[in-house]
């Protein structure tokens, strides 16, 4: 994983999505033209939380997210989602 210059503000997270899976568990080759957006991605940066509210996520956690969350940007070619902690669901 390469160092990004970018520095979440506040509650924000910023997450480099997981691949989108390739094949199902039955071995069927999915084209690009139905694959779902992933909802797992790894934490590259996190802000510094709100004065009450603190940040739970850290770095390199792999995490769970809504569908729709997050705003996709793009840093040197790699593709990232910056959304609010509280677009995260869970911590795997």
């Amino acid at each position: 994983m390469a160092t990004i210059n970018i520095k979440p503000l506040a509650d924000r997270v910023l997450v480099e999505p997981s691949a989108a899976e390739e094949k199902t568990a039955g071995g069927i080759i999915i084209p690009d033209t139905v694959k779902e957006k992933p909802q797992r991605g790894k934490v590259v940066a996190v802000g510094s939380g709100k004065k009450d509210e603190p940040i739970t996520v850290k770095v390199g956690d792999t995490v769970l997210y809504g569908k729709y969350a997050g705003t996709e940007i793009s840093v040197d070619g790699i593709d990232y989602l910056i959304m609010r902690e509280s677009d995260i669901y869970a911590i795997i």
